[in-house]
């Protein structure tokens, strides 16, 4: 993963975003969303992620993350989603998907016929209370900022049900 932007302070959650290669809607169904949850369970189950907010919307990711090595957390997830959507995709026949994933494939990128995420993810240190409210409102609206729903609350694929109303699809850790 090319980036010039490194996550380095370990103690301190971060804002991070990823992106689907040209900004394509990827996750429009559950099976796809899925993966992505999976993941983050995995990695706070196994990996020790704190997990503070999430948004899961049909081309990009937002994360609060407290991680013991950030950038490494989100080359191994960037990198083990990407993998497990190809073989769905594949898997489901979406010849159309994966001829775009293919098309915009940076050309140095030999290891893959396709290429899912952006590179990058651009992390963005949370270093005080205001801006950790600041980033998770940010995220927790994303999903009314677009016009999808009016409350934070209803979107499925967000940790704002967890803020609200004491549990969501997956466990976050609500303390910065």
């Amino acid at each position: 993963m090319r980036s010039r932007y490194k996550a380095s302070d370990v103690s301190c959650p971060y804002f991070v975003t990823s992106t689907i290669v040209e900004w394509i809607p990827l996750f429009t169904s559950t099976r796809y969303c899925s993966i992505v949850t999976d993941s983050l369970c995995f990695c706070r189950e196994r990996k020790g992620l704190q997990l503070h907010a999430y948004v899961i919307m049909d081309n990009h990711v937002h994360l609060i993350v407290t991680a013991p090595n950030a950038t490494v957390f989100m080359r191994d997830f960037k990198s083990f989603t990407g993998k497990k959507i190809i073989e769905f995709l594949e898997a489901d026949k979406k010849n159309w998907l994966l001829g775009r994933l293919e098309f915009f494939k940076k050309e140095y990128k030999t290891e893959s016929q396709h290429q899912v995420w952006q590179e990058g993810f651009h992390p963005q240190v949370i270093f005080s209370e205001e801006m950790y409210r600041q980033k998770l409102d940010y995220v927790h609206s994303n999903p009314v900022r677009r016009g999808i729903i009016s409350s934070p609350e209803h979107w499925v694929y967000s940790s704002a049900s967890n803020y609200f109303q004491g549990a969501g699809i997956i466990d976050v850790d609500q303390s910065s």
